[in-house]
């Protein structure tokens, strides 16, 4: 058997291949990375209410927010979570919902609010919010926390 050598790359040639090499495996940790954010959130479209409730309550510890509450289940007066940041009291409804959220969590928000005399009230779901609930919101100052804000909160 006869075994030839090749003839030695050209320096320019070797700067070359290893940059194609460096930019596949940027590419390939960037995807895994990508894909790793997004495995978390999805998630939240499986919990049950009362444990979507508890994200939510971690995600506001993680995000600064103190005396973070959960309400009990039934008769809560429109609100799951009660807390505090910075001197600022909340209260906020909580809704894993498969559909845009609509009018009447922001009207429970609103009642809830100032029944446990809350600074501020907050919608906080894994969805978006119809337009109607958008203009309710903006009416009686409750404060809209979609999937995209909750994605933010999450990094």
């Amino acid at each position: 058997m006869l075994l030839t050598t090749l003839p030695p790359m050209p320096q320019d040639a070797v700067v070359y291949v290893a940059g194609i090499i460096a930019v596949i495996l940027l590419v390939f940790f960037a995807r895994r990375m990508f894909h790793a954010r997004r495995e978390v959130p999805e998630l939240i479209d499986e919990l049950e209410g009362h444990d979507f409730e508890e994200y939510c309550a971690e995600l506001l510890r993680k995000n600064g927010f103190t005396d973070v509450v959960v309400t009990k289940g039934s008769g809560d007066f429109g609100l799951d979570i009660l807390c505090e940041r910075e001197g600022v009291t909340y209260g906020i409804q909580c809704k894993r919902y498969d559909k845009p959220i609509g009018v009447f969590a922001v009207q429970q928000t609103y009642a809830g609010r100032d029944y446990y005399g809350r600074m501020v009230g907050a919608v906080m779901t894994n969805q978006y919010f119809t337009e109607a609930a958008v203009r309710a919101a903006k009416k009686l100052n409750i404060m809209l926390w979609d999937r995209g804000y909750l994605d933010e909160m999450e990094r």
